[in-house]
């Protein structure tokens, strides 16, 4: 009897500890695993910010897969403008970073998608509504800009600029062909 009672509690502890790990469609998974938070402390241009990290650890950080005018050393078209957007959207903000397949460039910057909030879902949706590279593709702010092996939203990013460009948004909107 006692060996059957044990049992019985190991099953149902089993079931519990089953169910308690399912919404009832599977299991529970962050649809962007490793997303890493941080807090932009200064934005120097339209693709690039300062954040820092838990324990105070401040990093460079290039947005991959896009390439802002630039507002720097020397000033494009539609440069300050690009910069703006970023500084006044980023700035003291708390932000998640997703690194891909290289995480750092040539110049030790590390290298990153930055999410305004963390996705419900893997999908379209999430990436137009909350991932600020995307952002700055689909206002006009910036250009697709792929380095190899950083990939994961080429496609998507090409895209976004697309429909960008076809709108006439942002540096899109500019006398010219909107390239810098």
């Amino acid at each position: 009897m006692r060996k059957t009672s044990g049992c019985l509690v190991l099953l149902v502890v089993f079931f519990i500890l089953v169910s308690g790990c399912s919404r009832g469609d599977g299991p529970v998974k962050d649809p962007v695993p490793g997303l890493i938070p941080a807090t932009v402390v200064h934005a120097v241009d339209g693709d690039t910010v300062y954040v820092t990290f838990a324990g105070d650890k401040k990093e460079k950080v290039r947005l991959i897969g896009i390439d802002t005018p630039e507002f720097t050393a020397e000033v494009e078209p539609y440069g300050e403008e690009a910069s703006a957007y970023t500084r006044n959207r980023l700035e003291g903000r708390r932000v998640w970073l997703e690194y891909d397949a290289g995480l750092r460039d040539q110049y030790d910057r590390l290298l990153a998608y930055i999410w305004l909030e963390p996705p419900a879902a893997d999908s379209e949706e999430e990436i137009r509504a909350k991932m600020f590279n995307a952002r700055l593709l689909l206002d006009g702010c910036a250009q697709v800009m792929t380095v190899p092996p950083n990939v994961k939203y080429a496609d998507l990013f090409a895209a976004l600029q697309q429909e960008a460009r076809e709108s006439e948004k942002g540096l899109w909107g500019i006398a010219g062909d909107g390239r810098f």
